[in-house]
Formats: C-alpha cells, sequence, structure tokens
C-alpha cells in the first residue's frame, strides 16, 4: 500500500521532465562521441545521464534538496570509477581521458536534470560539446607545433648503437661527451638490439633542448669509436 500511497501526479511529471531533459542532453553529447567512434558513444553517454538524473531526482523527492547535495557528491565518484574503465594505456601512451572527462560530464548534466535545474543542463550541454568540437582546431595547431621549443615540456632521449663486447667503452665514452655538451642524463638504458649488439638510451634532464645543436651533438657522437649509429629523440609520452 505504500507504493500506492506515494503515486503523486505532478511529482511524476517533474520527473518526467527531468529524465527526458537527461536523455536528450545526454543524445546530443553522445552523438559527437558515437560520430567520432569513441569507446563510449551515443548509448552510454545517454544511459549515464539518464541515470545521474534519476539518482538526485528521487533523493529529490524523497530527502528534499539536503539530501539531494548528498546524492549528487555520489554520483560524481561513482561516474570516476566508471571513467576510469575506459582509460587505456597502450605502449606507454594513455587514451580514454578525454571520453572518460566526457562521460563524467554527461552525469554533471543529468544531476543538473534531476535536480530540475534544466536550464542549467542545457547550458551545460553546450559547453561540453563546445569543448569536443570547436576546440579540436585548438588542439590540431597546438600538437603541430615543434617539439623543440622552449614552450613544450619533453623527455628527450639519446641513442646508440654499439657492439656488445665494446658496451661499457661506448657508454663510458657517450656519457663523457654528453656531460662536455652540457647535458646531463638522469636515466641511462641499455636494450638488446640484434643478435651482436646493444642499444643505449640516456634520458636527459633537459626539457627542451635547439634541435640544430643535437643535430651537431650527435653526428659528434656518432664519429666515436664503436658507435655504429646515433640517433636522438623527444617524447611525450611519460
Amino acid at each position: 500500500m505504500e507504493s500506492i500511497n506515494n503515486v503523486d501526479f505532478a511529482s511524476l511529471a517533474d520527473t518526467a521532465v527531468s529524465l527526458t531533459t537527461a536523455f536528450l542532453f545526454g543524445g546530443l553529447i553522445g552523438f559527437e562521441r558515437q560520430y567520432r567512434q569513441r569507446t563510449a558513444g551515443l548509448r552510454t553517454n545517454i544511459l549515464v545521464a539518464v541515470g545521474a538524473a534519476i539518482f538526485v531526482d528521487a533523493a529529490n523527492r524523497l530527502t528534499g534538496h539536503d539530501g539531494a547535495i548528498h546524492v549528487m557528491a555520489y554520483v560524481v565518484s561513482g561516474i570516476g570509477f566508471l571513467g576510469a574503465g575506459v582509460i587505456m594505456r597502450e605502449e606507454g601512451n594513455v587514451r580514454g581521458i578525454n571520453t572518460a572527462a566526457t562521460l563524467w560530464a554527461s552525469g554533471a548534466v543529468g544531476a543538473c536534470a534531476g535536480a530540475d535545474l534544466i536550464l542549467e543542463a542545457g547550458l551545460a550541454t553546450l559547453f561540453i560539446l563546445a569543448a569536443n568540437t570547436l576546440m579540436r582546431p585548438v588542439v590540431r595547431f597546438i600538437n603541430k607545433q615543434p617539439l623543440d621549443t622552449t614552450s613544450v615540456e619533453v623527455t628527450n632521449s639519446v641513442y646508440i648503437i654499439t657492439p656488445k663486447h665494446a658496451q661499457k667503452i661506448a657508454l663510458k665514452q657517450f656519457i663523457e661527451t654528453l656531460e662536455k655538451a652540457g647535458y646531463q642524463a638522469h636515466d641511462v638504458k641499455v636494450h638488446q638490439f640484434g643478435a651482436d649488439e646493444v642499444e643505449i638510451q640516456a634520458v636527459l634532464t633537459d626539457a627542451a633542448v635547439d634541435g640544430n645543436e643535437m643535430d651537431a651533438l650527435i653526428a659528434q657522437i656518432a664519429s666515436k669509436d664503436y658507435v655504429n649509429q646515433a640517433f636522438w629523440s623527444p617524447s611525450t609520452t611519460d
């Protein structure tokens, strides 16, 4: 009988508006993600937004605004765990962070809808879509900038390929040449390279280097005894 007593058509209509809003706005966000073939697409973003709206709306109805505020806090942390599930690490590269952030933002839209903040949910949706669409040209422009500029922090590594029997001598000369040029290595790694050679990697402490100076240094290192190959590489994956 308690379920019958809880029937309130005015409240039910309010819930319908909240869930419909969450469905539509979550669908807009999800459509953009689906169009770009992301891991969390149309249905996932709709479910996250509607799920958040259900929890907040129910708390708002049963306990009032104070209870809804507490539930929103739990929704934030819960969706954080969901987002962590779509983040993948492949060969040192982290993928899925933007998808996870979008899921988190979809939950926020749903929470606003569940709290009857319809206009706020719509405004949040516009900002989320703008971040995922309008900001893409800006991101592409930044990514096209050369990595050896002083404004971009990277990890620079210098490599040599040397015969295995001359590894110790080559390593000593390698480090000495770097230090004379003013570069310090905070990590040195040795990897097997074929049957008779090894690759020695020196990770430099310098976050930014001059490309022309580094190319000249590589030519100097390559001229040393026992050095079969020498090259350098900047990386932003660490």
